[in-house]
């Protein structure tokens, strides 16, 4: 029997083999199957399904898999029908995961030439028991996964082979995706969300990493293989002379990436094992997906992010001197953060590599007497934050990334509503569609998806968004608050679904969990401290070399108007090649472009937001009320389905009194402060009935949030 070899243990890598299920087979004889005429070699048919774990280096499933000294080892990637329609991915996503396949697929060819990724294409649910029983499996492993549709994925993918009688041996393995499993951190938090980083890191604190490690931290890193046991033969691979192994091709409606396709017949289920019948990765052709589409410049796979994560830990003085809220928004080609992001949410990189190598650097540099950033600023901080959604998201399944029926999300009456499915659709309970209850909202929203609001730095943030799919992380909370409490009073989760579709590092539990935080709905109450769209971006890039980057058509707009081009003269407009017109829908010439004036005043409708906030509050109602269960909501915020009750200033009808302000006031609105307090918040006591005044943070000590949103010199 072989056994496969790993490379050896180093500082922060563990060589034991990580927990799996109570059935985890021991290495050992191959079992007989049921469908087997004779045994083979010793050693069983090891079947590995890989999902966001998209790398060969600190991979525990994988490590686990490679243990049982497999005769046969089939590494397959199932093309999801739920992902390609159900949820939505815009190109630049797509254009990422493909090329992470296809690295994983060279890596695995580097430690044996004759493995590859095998892409099956047809739900898990339906092939993975159809290749058991095909291809004689013994043990079929995959990572765990918290995520709402995966844990109903894996758990109707283990029934079906159980189901077989085939005797097959399911182990899922210990979760890789984060430092710390999000079930261990719910159970350590007493059962609940984790809704606060003092939450998270108390809860931390009390997990066993179980690899002789100390108790509070992540887990060490698993070896890397250098070899890797063959596959099946191709004559036993092939699935194309089976006539009994039928193609069930999947419903394509609703698709909600409809619109990034370009018409053509689409070839990604033709076949089982693609056009080639050889397993090959999927290609945006065959989805209908023009490449040209996917513009972005940031690249998937395991070797670039190794490769960035190298040059960040060679720089020792970057990484022990980061502070996440230090790093500007404004600041691109390079950007001013590592841009990890994505590798962790495909697993390209594992997160406890980056951890572990960071600690390293800061072990390195205290040893030297040099300081390192505190946290949760610094890396490790913010790791932890990441982790802190994770665990919200796994104590909340599906109703986590929406209000209605979500007991942490407060219930806010804001315009465009989303309707709901019994069943879920996506990652969620909403059907894909939203109540437009008022037509300017719908406006509203719609330029602030295209990049046309009229405000040039938010313009600029989301056509970044669009073409690159990545935003700094004060951009997004700049354009999060501008489209929910800060301006436009449109429901958050519109906003959660554009960056779903655009951010090549989306992931449920980080985007809903930030856009709940920024629209004061959870996580962060004090809804009074608001991001201008002016006055920030100034803050860092009183020049605006970012907007006239990504809003051209003001590139030759001096300074002073850079932020504010509408106040700019007529003639001055002319002479700079752009008028100041319209609503952005309007095309210019090739002598004149056109820019759309502001689509309000942002005075007062921070006014406005700062009383409808104020009124939703004081109702004290979450999303698991049966008042917003019934629908009872809308007759206390009179709010009446297709058109809202209007008052003669043009909000919703409310007991408030408008209040004006200076009309200048938000030179003086910088965003200090407007997502972070000097202490992370408790979510305060639930309140069944109204009460006066706004619901208070609590005073216990808390560690600092984010820190102070602070300027720094682009080096």
């Amino acid at each position: 029997m072989t056994s496969y070899r790993f490379k050896k243990s180093s500082k922060g890598q563990s060589a034991s083999s990580p927990p799996a299920s109570p059935n985890q087979p021991k290495p050992g004889p191959r079992t007989k199957h049921a469908n087997a005429s004779k045994p083979t070699t010793d050693g069983p048919r090891v079947l590995y399904w890989f999902r966001t774990d998209l790398r060969v280096h600190d991979s525990p499933a994988l490590h686990h898999a490679l243990s049982l000294n497999p005769s046969a080892f089939i590494p397959i990637w199932t093309w999801d029908p739920h992902y390609v329609y159900r949820a939505r991915v815009g190109p630049n996503r797509w254009k990422f995961l493909l090329e992470s396949q296809s690295c994983l697929s060279e890596r695995l060819t580097e430690l044996n030439p004759r493995q590859k990724l095998n892409v099956v294409r047809e739900a898990p649910a339906s092939v993975i028991p159809k290749l058991v029983r095909k291809w004689k499996v013994d043990v079929l492993v995959f990572e765990k996964d918290t995520d709402a549709y995966a844990r109903s994925r894996d758990e109707e993918v283990r029934r079906a082979v159980e189901g077989l009688g085939l005797g097959v041996k399911v182990v899922v393995c210990a979760i890789g995706r984060t430092l710390y499993d999000p079930d261990e951190l719910v159970r350590c938090n007493g059962g609940k969300p984790t809704m606060n980083m003092s939450q998270t890191v108390k809860a931390s604190a009390l997990i066993d990493p179980g690899d002789g490690g100390k108790k509070g931290e992540p887990r060490r890193c698993v070896p890397t293989p250098v070899t890797l046991p063959g596959p099946l033969s191709a004559e036993e691979m092939d699935l194309s002379g089976d006539p009994e192994f039928r193609h069930e091709v999947p419903e394509r409606a609703p698709d909600f990436n409809q619109e990034h396709r370009n018409g053509k017949e689409e070839g990604h289920y033709e076949s089982i094992a693609g056009p080639r019948n050889d397993f090959a990765v999927v290609t945006l052709e065959e989805m209908g997906i023009d490449p040209k589409l996917a513009m972005s410049p940031h690249k998937g796979g395991e070797r670039e992010a190794l490769r960035l994560l190298k040059t960040y830990i060679d720089n020792e003085e970057y990484t022990g001197t980061f502070e996440k809220p230090k790093s500007s928004p404004a600041d691109f080609g390079p950007q001013s953060t590592t841009l990890l992001s994505p590798h962790h949410h495909f697993g390209t990189l594992s997160v406890r590599k980056f951890w572990w190598d960071v600690q390293d650097v800061f072990e390195k540099r205290k040893k030297a007497g040099k300081q390192n950033a505190p946290p949760p600023a610094n890396f490790p901080g913010q790791l932890l934050f990441r982790d802190m959604y994770f665990g919200a998201q796994a104590a909340l399944g599906y109703a986590f990334a929406q209000t209605r029926g979500n007991k942490i999300a407060r219930f806010i009456p804001w315009h465009l509503q989303s309707n709901h499915s019994d069943t879920p659709v996506g990652e969620h309970l909403l059907d894909g569609t939203y109540n437009v209850d008022d037509e300017q909202a719908e406006e509203y929203f719609r330029r602030w998806k295209e990049g046309r609001t009229g405000f040039p730095w938010i313009d600029a943030l989301m056509r970044q968004l669009k073409y690159e799919g990545w935003m700094h992380h004060l951009g997004r909370h700049s354009v999060a608050c501008f489209l929910t409490r800060g301006g436009c009073y449109v429901s958050w989760e519109r906003g959660a679904e554009v960056f779903e579709e655009w951010l090549i590092d989306h992931e449920t539990a980080c985007n809903v969990g930030n856009w709940m935080w920024l629209s004061c709905t959870a996580f962060f109450s004090q809804f009074s401290r608001m991001y201008s769209p002016i006055a920030f971006g100034k803050k860092w890039d009183p020049d605006g070399h970012f907007i006239r980057h990504y809003v051209p058509e003001l590139k030759s707009f001096d300074t002073k108007y850079i932020y504010e081009p509408h106040k700019a003269p007529i003639a001055d407009q002319k002479r700079w090649g752009c008028q100041i017109t319209g609503d952005g829908t309007e095309k210019g010439t090739k002598d004149m472009a056109k820019y759309p004036k502001p689509m309000f005043d942002f005075n007062e409708k921070r006014q406005f937001c700062l009383d409808k906030m104020k009124e939703a509050y004081d109702a004290h109602m979450y999303g698991d009320d049966m008042r917003v269960m019934s629908g009872e909501w809308k007759s206390m915020f009179n709010y009446v389905d297709g058109k809202a009750t209007m008052d003669e200033t043009g909000g919703l009808v409310s007991g408030t009194k408008k209040r004006m302000r200076p009309p200048d006031d938000h030179e003086h609105d910088d965003g200090q402060h407007a997502d972070v307090g000097d202490q992370i918040e408790e979510e305060p006591p639930r309140k069944a009935a109204k009460t006066n005044g706004i619901a208070k943070s609590s005073k216990g000590a808390q560690t600092k949030l984010d820190g102070m949103v602070t300027r720094s010199k682009k080096t």
